[in-house]
């Protein structure tokens, strides 16, 4: 079991309100993720319920029992740092081994655990090493080993990935949602990085100022973003915004358009401008288009052997059942 439920919960600092009252569930066995910017509160919030930091008002529930006062280590969760915080001088057993050692579960069980841990994060061959032998992707790999054993009824990973490389992030990334198909436990992730929220989330929690601004799947805020903050934050690379004119035909203060969602051409279409830079990926090429009237820029996604090059003419024609519509406060019109 790992039902979360967070009741007008609030956070304060001083006269400083971080988190104003907020209400959320957190299914059993779902991989959740708060995701916003810097300073956005979802770190705060994760402490919130690992017992880290108090709460400054509202009750924390973990599977229906009231956790709200409760010390962290009776809340029944594992916690995954940024920072590994491994113990050097121990071998990996040792280190996985740590949290039972201090609960005093005895040396069988603690076999057991470790060797199941082991085989699902593929550490079989590496328990008798210690973290200085082992890769930043390995050393994150016992971290979340210390956690296994643990058995919680929920995992909590606060950006996990953050000191890992561009690769090893993606490989470790699609390692824990592995993971999470294997074990059916409720994880609750931590990340900055929409790209991961998307890739991993069955809920997406998006955060700012402490506000959740949005809650859904990775494909319900991609496609129905409740308002502009939501529809800039998720999709990589980010929706394209046009006010004035343009906006006004549809009855909005604001249009969006995302870049895969406008097709370009050299000869004619909807919108002139001119080529920037581009950026080529291979399979893609994002072009950034000025000059158009309408933007700055406008983010034009096209496939990798566009032939358009820097300083030529390109029209620009929208997909028109997938334009956004926003009013003058930001919200979505339907």
């Amino acid at each position: 079991m790992g039902r979360i439920t967070l009741e007008n919960v609030t956070k304060t600092f001083g006269d400083v309100t971080v988190i104003p009252p907020l209400n959320l569930t957190i299914e059993d066995g779902e991989f959740v993720v708060f995701v916003g910017p810097s300073g956005c509160g979802k770190s705060t919030l994760l402490r919130l319920i690992a017992g880290l930091e108090d709460v400054s008002g509202g009750q924390i529930r973990i599977d229906g029992e009231d956790a709200t006062n409760l010390a962290p280590a009776k809340r029944k969760l594992a916690m995954v740092f940024q920072s590994y915080a491994l113990y050097p001088h121990m071998t990996v057993r040792k280190n996985i081994a740590f949290p039972m050692k201090m609960a005093g579960i005895d040396q069988a069980e603690q076999d057991r655990r470790i060797e199941a841990a082991a085989k699902a994060l593929n550490l079989t061959d590496y328990l008798e090493r210690r973290p200085g032998q082992l890769s930043g992707g390995q050393r994150q790999r016992v971290a979340i080993g210390r956690a296994i054993v643990r058995e919680p009824s929920a995992f909590l990973f606060d950006e996990p990935l953050s000191n890992l490389d561009a690769a090893l992030r993606v490989g470790m990334r699609m390692e824990i949602s592995e993971l999470h198909k294997k074990l059916a436990t409720t994880m609750v992730y931590v990340t900055h990085d929409q790209v991961e929220a998307m890739t991993m989330a069955d809920k997406i929690v998006v955060l700012q100022a402490g506000v959740i601004e949005q809650v859904g799947s990775p494909l319900d805020l991609y496609r129905a973003p409740r308002n502009r903050f939501v529809a800039g934050f998720i999709g990589s690379p980010k929706m394209n915004f046009i006010e004035g004119a343009e906006a006004a035909k549809h009855d909005a203060q604001c249009i969006g358009i995302r870049p895969e969602h406008l097709t370009a051409s050299a000869s004619d279409g909807q919108w002139k401008g001119v080529v920037g830079v581009s950026e080529h990926l291979g399979s893609d090429t994002f072009l950034h288009v000025h000059d158009t009237g309408l933007a700055e820029t406008m983010t034009v996604r096209v496939g990798g052997e566009f032939a358009l090059h820097h300083g030529d003419t390109v029209y620009l024609t929208p997909e028109a059942d997938k334009i956004h519509k926003f009013d003058a406060q930001g919200l979505r019109i339907e």
